[in-house]
């Protein structure tokens, strides 16, 4: 059955999310809606899926709030089940750097739409930054982009200061899956005193759902956070799947691999399983296996997701 998949964040003040985040809960359980949103007192941030109805519910409950009056959100489809549970995750930040002063209501870089991107990252005078952690650009990024190899948005200050010190003067463009790691990276760095700073409206979703492939800077495919893994242009379903042993994107090669077990593990992990993980995982993918079979949904199909934008 055909699924809409909704991403959208905002930036906004909500000292009442913890309130919010119930009522929240109410209107997508009402609607048959599931996925992960993340709230805080700094704003929303989520991926969403459900029936196209169900989906338009939640958004127009959203938007009734004024302070969400006027949140973006973005639509694709898939016939996979993108998300087997909801989770409202309530934290210090919807996205997590783990510095509170840094505020993108006060001060954002400049917004790059996708039509004027490519001529930005073509100037060799601009530094190209991936801000995603590196489990993600492994499976795609913009050419010419450096990866600052992060596991978490958390490093992203250390990072800054160990590589960028020094070009505090200098163009520093940088781009995320939807648009809100860049969009906080980006106040850091205003914050830290950069002087020129830009990044990609909308993310690479956006770029990738408005530039055609034959114009596209974009090599590979976008990881995103339910269960298609990634997408490519056109916001299609990519190729690309999850190691269950240790989360980490396969690639073909890997998936070719002798130390490659669909559903336990992969060469990256293979050697590091213990026995008890290995049986639990292998117990996991029969039970997949056999609801898969049965064509009925099994308990056992739930996944770790990961929280969007860690």
């Amino acid at each position: 059955m055909q699924q809409t998949v909704a991403t959208f964040y905002q930036f906004v003040e909500l000292p009442d999310f913890e309130v919010f985040g119930e009522r929240l809960k109410t209107r997508c359980e009402e609607s048959k809606v599931l996925g992960t949103v993340i709230l805080a007192t700094e704003g929303i941030n989520a991926t969403i899926a459900g029936p196209k109805n169900g989906i338009d519910e939640v958004m127009a409950f959203l938007r009734s709030d004024t302070r969400l009056a006027d949140m973006p959100h973005r639509e694709s489809v898939t016939e996979r089940l993108a998300f087997h549970r909801l989770r409202i995750i309530k934290r210090p930040e919807i996205v997590t750097l783990g510095d509170p002063s840094v505020n993108p209501n006060e001060a954002v870089g400049e917004y790059v739409e996708p039509e004027d991107w490519n001529a930005l990252i073509s100037d060799p005078e601009v530094i190209l930054i991936d801000t995603r952690n590196a489990y993600e650009v492994e499976v795609g990024t913009f050419q010419g982009a450096i990866d600052p190899k992060t596991e978490t948005f958390g490093q992203w200050d250390d990072y800054v200061k160990r590589r960028h010190t020094d070009d505090k003067e200098k163009k520093v463009a940088m781009f995320c899956t939807g648009g809100i790691r860049c969009e906080k990276a980006s106040a850091h760095m205003l914050k830290n005193g950069f002087d020129k700073v830009y990044h990609l409206r909308g993310g690479i979703l956006n770029y990738l759902e408005k530039i055609r492939p034959e114009d596209s800077m974009w090599d590979g495919e976008c990881f995103v956070f339910d269960h298609r893994v990634s997408v490519v242009h056109g916001l299609k379903e990519g190729e690309c799947e999850i190691c269950f042993g240790c989360r980490w994107p396969l690639s073909k090669e890997d998936m070719t691999s002798s130390q490659y077990e669909p559903g336990v593990c992969c060469p990256r992990c293979a050697g590091e399983l213990s026995s008890e993980r290995r049986a639990s995982l292998e117990e996991r993918h029969r039970q997949v296996m056999l609801a898969r079979f049965q064509e009925k949904q099994h308990i056992g199909q739930k996944i770790e997701e990961r929280p969007a934008n860690s």
